[in-house]
């Protein structure tokens, strides 16, 4: 392959990124300016959040719960050299709400409903359903895409407190059982460390987070191409996609927030 060949396909897949951006970011405005829309469908809002919200509840609640007890095995092997294994209650605390709160739950809900929206929608596109609710008059972004949207993101900041709730209770049960570290020294130390800007971080990455999910997962269902060969491979890249880019802006908005609230 010669380096003519060579700049050819970087400069398509430049292109092709580009074109893909600039159309992921005009369906996403679409279904944001929808919000805003007199007509509204609610009961579909309520639906959404139902599947979202309480649908993805066990499964954060499970996986946060083990994540704090994991947390604090890590945390207490470390301490434990130092004689203060009472600072994991500490340490349990700031790692759940600041980071792995957030973006644990943020990657249970892509891989849970960010791929269910491509594959609904994308269904409905390859049989022609998205084509028939435009045929009625009905704008299928403000039918099928903004529910979607407004959903996660009312859902998720929702979803990562009950996750931290269970974070702190699985991190107290290993603490106990490891450490011998009472509740009220445990709660104490783990609610007491935390503080305003701590607070604005857990709740704020959820809000961004959801709406790449949604965005995301909505965007590759609606632009499903290759019948139902491509309903699978838009299932597939929204949960890959939407998750590389929760990583990539949970980069940028930690150090944006940390900044912020001089953490």
């Amino acid at each position: 392959m010669n380096s003519t060949s060579v700049s050819s396909v970087i400069e398509n897949t430049l292109k092709m990124w580009t074109f893909a951006l600039q159309d992921y970011s005009l369906l996403t405005i679409r279904s944001v300016r929808n919000m805003f829309a007199s007509k509204s469908y609610f009961a579909d809002l309520i639906e959404q959040m139902d599947q979202i919200g309480v649908g993805s509840s066990l499964i954060v609640v499970v996986a946060m719960f083990c994540v704090g007890g994991v947390v604090v095995l890590n945390a207490a092997s470390q301490f434990a050299r130092f004689g203060e294994t009472v600072l994991v209650g500490d340490a349990v605390s700031l790692a759940l709400l600041r980071e792995l709160g957030p973006v644990f739950a943020a990657l249970l809900v892509a891989g849970r409903n960010a791929t269910a929206m491509a594959s609904e929608l994308g269904s409905m596109v390859v049989t022609d359903q998205v084509d028939a609710i435009r045929a009625f008059g009905i704008d299928p972004i403000r039918k099928l895409m903004t529910p979607r949207v407004l959903a996660t993101v009312l859902t998720l900041p929702l979803l990562v407190a009950l996750g931290d709730c269970a974070g702190l209770v699985g991190g107290f049960v290993v603490a106990n059982l490891v450490l011998h570290l009472g509740a009220a020294e445990f709660m104490t130390r783990a609610l007491h460390v935390l503080v305003f800007g701590d607070l604005c971080m857990g709740f704020t990455k959820p809000i961004v987070f959801g709406f790449i999910i949604a965005t995301v997962g909505c965007y590759k269902g609606f632009r499903v191409q290759g019948g139902t060969e491509g309903v699978g491979r838009a299932t597939i890249n929204s949960f890959v996609v939407g998750s590389l880019v929760v990583l990539i802006v949970d980069l940028f908005i930690t150090r944006l927030l940390l900044f912020a609230f001089g953490l």
